[in-house]
This record gives structure tokens, sequence and C-alpha cells, in this order.
């Protein structure tokens, strides 16, 4: 059966000791997940993600079935989140390549984030990896509304990120499908369902949702829950509450006008503890579902081939090396260490 990550008191999101014998290199078992080796090797199953994004190679599957054999690199507690920023010897502000970004959303993209944010820091290690690299400049637009039109879709600048892709293959007409090209994933960002802490509320398959109310923020994407295996949106299977920001969610959740709040692990454990509510709310571990934050170009531009091409290939280069896991796991620890205070 499948746990709740229960936030009891006293022991919201606590070590659970430390780990006996990390190792770097771990060969999953029978019976493991992810939640399982993160408890086993770095004393915490809170941790999980640090080896889910530490493994771009189990980015886009499941938490709870990691395939026995699979080898996964640990990024053990001590000594590897020492290293600084990645330099960006390849900016400078009269680049021919323009990219634009958002602050506010650590631990992805933030101007105060170390290395501007985790998401920020790989772009620019894809960049360095690529064929014949080229220098390129990063410009912050604090309003995400202008970063498709005009910005991107006026070419004023080349690229954008980072975004998540569409169902495009079952709803080819929405129009980011129908106006833009999507880069291989940068991360896959787990979406998870927070509930209250008593247990009542499951999530082992689908149809435990069947009848539930969900809350996810107005703006935010909906996609997932109405893919062509679940129709939960167009078969009026769930309710879905859209208030202003997650902030109402989470309130709403707590006071119990719905019965569980969908959004990212981050901004889901973020908020729970702004809010004083790790005590009352805990994040299931079944994910809802996992979706990729990519680099966005508009299908105008002359070049969007050729920049995505270069991109593509230096984030698959990245994506093989030590460098990748190192930047994933800095910036997932800090993540750590200012939630937990």
């Amino acid at each position: 059966m499948i746990r709740h990550l229960i936030l009891a008191a006293g022991t919201a999101f606590a070590m659970s000791g430390a780990a006996q014998a990390c190792q770097p290199s771990y060969t999953v078992k029978d019976g493991d997940t992810l939640f399982s080796i993160a408890e086993a090797q770095i004393g915490d199953l809170t941790k999980w993600s640090l080896i889910f994004y530490n493994n771009p190679d189990l980015q886009g599957g499941s938490l709870l079935e990691v395939p026995v054999g699979t080898v996964l690199d640990i990024p053990c507690p001590e000594g590897s989140v020492q290293k600084a920023p990645d330099p960006t010897p390849l900016q400078q502000a009269d680049a021919e390549l323009t990219l634009v970004t958002a602050s506010n959303y650590a631990p992805f993209t933030d101007w105060n984030w170390p290395g501007h944010g985790m998401v920020t820091e790989l772009v620019n290690a894809a960049l360095e990896e690529s064929p014949s690299p080229i220098p390129y400049a990063i410009v912050w637009e604090g309003n995400w509304s202008k970063h498709l039109s005009p910005m991107l879709d006026e070419k004023q600048v080349d690229m954008g990120f980072p975004w998540f892709r569409p169902d495009c293959e079952n709803n080819p007409e929405h129009s980011r499908c129908v106006n833009f090209h999507f880069s291989d994933p940068l991360v896959d960002l787990v979406i998870l369902l927070f509930a209250r802490a008593d247990g009542s509320m499951r999530f082992e398959s689908d149809s435990d949702l069947i009848g539930k109310t969900l809350c996810r923020p107005t703006g935010y994407f909906t996609h997932d829950l109405d893919t062509p295996d679940r129709n939960w949106l167009s078969q009026d299977l769930i309710t879905l509450v859209q208030p202003d920001t997650p902030d109402d969610c989470f309130n709403m959740l707590a006071t119990g006008q719905v019965d569980a709040v969908a959004v990212n692990e981050f901004l889901g454990v973020e908020k729970m503890f702004e809010l004083g509510l790790s005590e009352q709310i805990a994040p299931l571990q079944r994910p809802l579902s996992i979706q990729g934050m990519h680099v966005i170009i508009s299908k105008k531009h002359w070049r969007g081939t050729t920049h995505l091409y270069r991109l593509n290939a230096g984030l698959a280069t990245l994506k093989q090396s030590d460098r990748y896991n190192e930047i994933v796991s800095r910036h997932l620890a800090h993540f750590w260490s200012k939630v937990k205070g």
C-alpha cells in the first residue's frame, strides 16, 4: 500500500536518521521505490527528489516502480553539493542569441537564487556544451504573459524558458502547440496531490479521485487532468476549483472546502511551511503527473530548428555528465535547507 507522507507534529519533514552507509552508486532491488531508497541511502524519504532529478534517465517515469537492476547515482549528504554556481562565460549583453525568463519561480528561475535558479543554470550549461557554442544573453521579464506574445511571437527575443508542453499529440490545436517548438525536457517536474494529513484522502489509482474536488490556481495548466485515459474535466468526473493564488488553494484545503491541491512538489512544500500548515497537510506519494520543463521558440523564427538542435545536443551531452547531477543536487539541497530553516 502506498504510504502517505504524514507530517506529524514535531516530525514534519524531519530526518529519519542519518543514512547508515550511503552508496554513491546503488542498484535497484525488487520492492524498491525512490522513497525507500532515499530513506535508506540519504536518511530522509522526503528527499526522493534528490535522486529523481540526479538521474535524468528516470525522468518521465514512475517514482514507485523503478526497474530492478537500474543503477542510480545517489547524492550522498557529505561533499555532494559544495561547488559554486556554474560560470557563464558565454553570456554577454550584445549576443546574437537572446533568451527570456522571469524571476520568482524558485528553485527553477529566480534572480535572487544561487546561479539564478536550477533551470537557468541547466540552460547555461547546455548552451556551453552545445556544438559550436555561441554567445547569448538572458533577459528577465517579470510579466510571464509577455513572453509568448509579443516577445517570442514577434521575435523580440529568440527563445524562452521554462515552459510546460501541453498534450500536443491529443490536442494539436492548442495555441502553444500551433505556434511554438519545444526543446527536449530540461528537467521533469513532479505534480503531486496535497491533502489533509488525517489520511482519509487516497490516491492509489485514478478511480480514487472520481467525485473529488481538486484545487489548482487559475492560469495553471490543466491538461494532465483531462488526458484521454482520464477525461476528468470533459466528463465532469471531478470538480476543479481555481482560485487566484496557491495560498487560496491551501487555505481551502485546510478548512475542508476541497479534497486536495494539485501543484508541483516544490510549490506545495513551500506553501505548507510558509502558511504554517505542515502539521495539517501532507503530500501523497503517488504522482498526479510528471511534466517536462522546456525551452521554446516560435515556429516563425527563421533559425528556430538550428537553435533547438544546438540546445538539444548540448543538453544530451550535459545529461550524461557529472555536471548535470552537480547542478541539480546543489539546487535541491539549497531548497530543502531553506524549507527546513
